[in-house]
């Protein structure tokens, strides 16, 4: 008779470590005699990454599953709303060259193909202002709801900024006080095999050995479990995904009052793209770029240009950056999360969402015992598989509808042997016809159809107009969403307050409890 699958180890901490650890204990009881037992094993001689401070919609959901109040949340982590993503000088590089790739679908998305109508009646407008109020909610600086909405609700879809450092410590401090999971503070010093190929235990220098049923590699970069004991591969994609480099600065606010940005701004630069993210009392930027594009210090001066005066007493973090991934994610009874698993440039915030999903599908399809571990195994690992590729694939579109000519990391971006097969097909069928949910037919899809469209139709893409003749049937219906999106914007614009404003509320009255 199979043994049950009772004792869980968390190799590593930061963000990818206390999500999983939190999405398991809460799902299996850990706190009670009967539940799965959650041990997370910290180096007391590592620190986190940290700059890990975009997330998606889905954070809102993950943080009720482990029971979290959002605005204890907000208070303990500087945390801020982010309705989207702001696209400045991606297109030609000029001053007003910008598009939006906001968190809601377009009006009437699943009524009527908006794409086709904007193309040849509104196109004087930008796709994003025409089809959904919310670029004009973070152009204005507005926030998401109001200080009546109950926790987790919504007026605006949102998602959130935070600090990476204080997420990962509030998260800690939850997972231990209310979910039951035991911290163990120790450098793991080797990895201990049973007979089977399986990892029986790990042993620390300071805890001796910590034996476990299952092993959850969240070590980061350095990958101890899956890449150094089981050897498995990493699969480089950097000839599709040109970025290897970061640095990174926090930048404080000139008024203590000053706005906070209710989106995430990329700024297209030379050799890259510089981010922008708007925190309770500073802002994270960094410049992600191309090392074969540019220098080290030629980077750096762009940041400090970008930043202003202040960055004279700023400092400057670099950190390297390899865009690819694990060939398998979860081998034997060890599984991968977070940088342990890979990474790609943090252009649309991917990383968290990776770690989210990872989470999620573990403490929800936890094998009941080892007989049925390497099927959960096999299917964890296609469905990540799926994903990657996928979310290489929109990063990728981002910069193959470029026209920057100043340096050729843009040229080089354009040229079709780096470009994926899966992308290039899409983009043959999308010169016809405008991307929709039957191009992604997987229940594992990371980006849906819309977000696909507002990348395309906000970097100008054009579908053959003359071939689409046959297809404007439903011309009132399309009208008639374009003009509801214009009555929900004015809406919008007249209730909803600042984004400085809602998050001085939150920290002075909280939200109202669901």
């Amino acid at each position: 008779m199979s043994t049950a699958i009772k004792s869980i180890v968390i190799v590593g901490g930061g963000t990818a470590g206390w999500i999983t650890a939190g999405r398991i204990a809460a799902k299996h009881k850990s706190s009670s005699d009967a539940g799965v037992k959650v041990t997370l094993i910290e180096s007391p001689n590592i620190s986190i990454i940290g700059v890990g401070e975009g997330t998606w919609p889905t954070m809102r959901s993950t943080l009720m599953k482990m029971g979290i109040s959002e605005t204890e949340f907000m208070r303990e982590c500087d945390a801020t709303f982010k309705q989207g993503a702001k696209f400045a000088k991606w297109v030609d590089g000029t001053p007003n060259d910008f598009y939006y790739h906001p968190l809601m679908l377009p009006q009437g998305f699943n009524k009527v193909d908006l794409p086709p109508y904007w193309q040849r009646e509104f196109s004087h407008q930008s796709f994003s202002d025409a089809v959904c109020f919310q670029e004009q909610v973070c152009e204005k600086g507005l926030a998401p709801k109001l200080i009546t909405t109950a926790e987790y609700a919504s007026i605006a879809n949102y998602a959130y900024h935070l600090n990476a450092g204080k997420f990962a410590e509030f998260l800690k401090k939850h997972c231990v006080e209310k979910l039951g999971v035991t911290h163990a503070l120790g450098d793991v010093i080797s990895v201990n095999s049973a007979d089977n190929g399986d990892i029986k235990s790990v042993t620390t220098a300071q805890q001796g050995e910590i034996a476990g049923d299952l092993f959850v590699d969240c070590t980061g970069f350095s990958s101890l479990l899956l890449g150094k004991h089981y050897q498995v591969p990493f699969m480089d994609k950097s000839d599709v995904l040109f970025i290897d480099s970061a640095i990174a600065a926090q930048v404080p606010y000139e008024h203590e009052d000053s706005p906070i940005a209710s989106h995430t701004i990329s700024t297209g630069q030379a050799a890259g793209w510089i981010w922008d993210i708007g925190l309770v009392h500073r802002r994270g930027t960094g410049y992600v770029y191309s090392s074969k594009h540019t220098s080290h210090d030629q980077a750096e001066q762009v940041l400090r240009d970008y930043i202003g005066p202040v960055a004279k007493d700023l400092s400057l973090r670099k950190i390297p950056i390899q865009s690819g991934h694990r060939k398998l994610f979860w081998k034997n009874n060890c599984v991968a999360v977070g940088l342990s698993a890979g990474f790609l440039e943090p252009l649309e915030a991917s990383a968290i969402v990776l770690v989210e999903l990872s989470a999620e599908m573990i403490a929800e399809q936890l094998p009941a015992c080892r007989d049925v571990m390497d099927i959960t195994a096999k299917r964890f690992n296609e469905t990540f598989l799926y994903r990657w590729d996928r979310i290489i694939d929109f990063l990728k579109l981002h910069y193959i509808l470029s026209k920057r000519s100043d340096n050729s990391f843009w040229s080089d971006n354009r040229n079709p042997e780096t470009i994926p097969d899966s992308l290039k097909e899409l983009m043959q069928l999308w010169r016809y016809r405008s991307p929709s949910n039957h191009d992604f037919t997987s229940n594992n899809e990371v980006f849906p159809a819309a977000s696909y469209q507002y990348v395309l139709y906000g970097m100008g893409f054009k579908m053959d107009s003359n071939i689409l003749a046959h297809t404007y049937s439903e011309q009132r219906l399309a009208s008639e969403q374009i003009a509801q999106s214009a009555l929900a914007t004015k809406k919008a614009l007249s209730m909803l307050p600042s984004n400085r404003e809602l998050i001085n509320k939150i920290h002075e009255y909280g939200f109202a409890t669901v």
